[in-house]
């Protein structure tokens, strides 16, 4: 519990400064109800019990938010329970969706929960990944400076996690027979198709080095 609070002290520093990359915080609220929510999440859908909503981070996911700002999409995350007219995502759990980090269209990141926390971003594998959301959709498709904040934030996450594995929302689906995906009910999978296959294209292209897979 000791370490818990210690992460959520640290999320609150002001500004991360990694190399190219300044992280924003601004943190969503983490309170007692959405700890209790996550660990119902990890344990009826990853099988995992946990005395707190820990991961060890070792995907990560870029997502595009379908539209909206920072503000819109901020308070959106912000709230504990996911709005009804998501029913097949409430069927599975009243925790609303979230993400670690939200990147607006200048490049600038925020971070809304500290990377170690689970947040429910990505079926089968939010016991393991770090979800990164970036203001945009089909019609408004994701910036340059997008593609660079991304690409400074990957390098920033994998120099401190165990980071393995870097995918797009929409091939999140290869993992389904993988010892990495962990979900309870086999029936529970959505179609997606962000952030586009552009993008992934451009923000692997920054980091090869790393040699990061997108597939198990």
């Amino acid at each position: 519990m000791a370490k818990f609070f210690q992460i959520l002290f640290l999320s609150f520093c002001l500004v991360i400064q990694a190399q190219n990359l300044k992280i924003i915080q601004k943190p969503i609220d983490y309170s007692k109800e959405r700890m209790k929510l996550s660990l119902d999440y990890m344990k009826e859908h990853h099988n995992l019990v946990q005395k707190t909503p820990n991961i060890t981070p070792k995907i990560v996911v870029l997502h595009y938010t379908a539209g909206g700002t920072i503000e819109s999409n901020f308070k959106y995350f912000n709230n504990l329970y996911l709005e009804n007219q998501r029913a097949t995502l409430k069927k599975q759990s009243l925790l609303n969706v979230s993400a670690h980090f939200l990147v607006d269209r200048d490049g600038t990141v925020y971070q809304l929960i500290a990377p170690e926390l689970f947040a429910r971003h990505t079926i089968g594998l939010n016991y393991c990944a770090i979800g990164i959301e970036n203001i945009g959709s089909k019609s408004q498709p994701l910036t340059d400076k997008q593609v660079e904040a991304n690409a400074e934030l990957v390098k920033y996450l994998a120099k401190k996690y165990p980071i393995e594995y870097l995918i797009g929302h929409s091939e999140y689906g290869v993992f389904r027979n993988s010892k990495l995906w962990k979900e309870t009910d086999s029936s529970y999978f959505t179609g997606k198709e962000d952030p586009g296959a552009e993008f992934m294209k451009k923000v692997r292209g920054k980091l090869t080095d790393l040699k990061l897979k997108n597939q198990p």
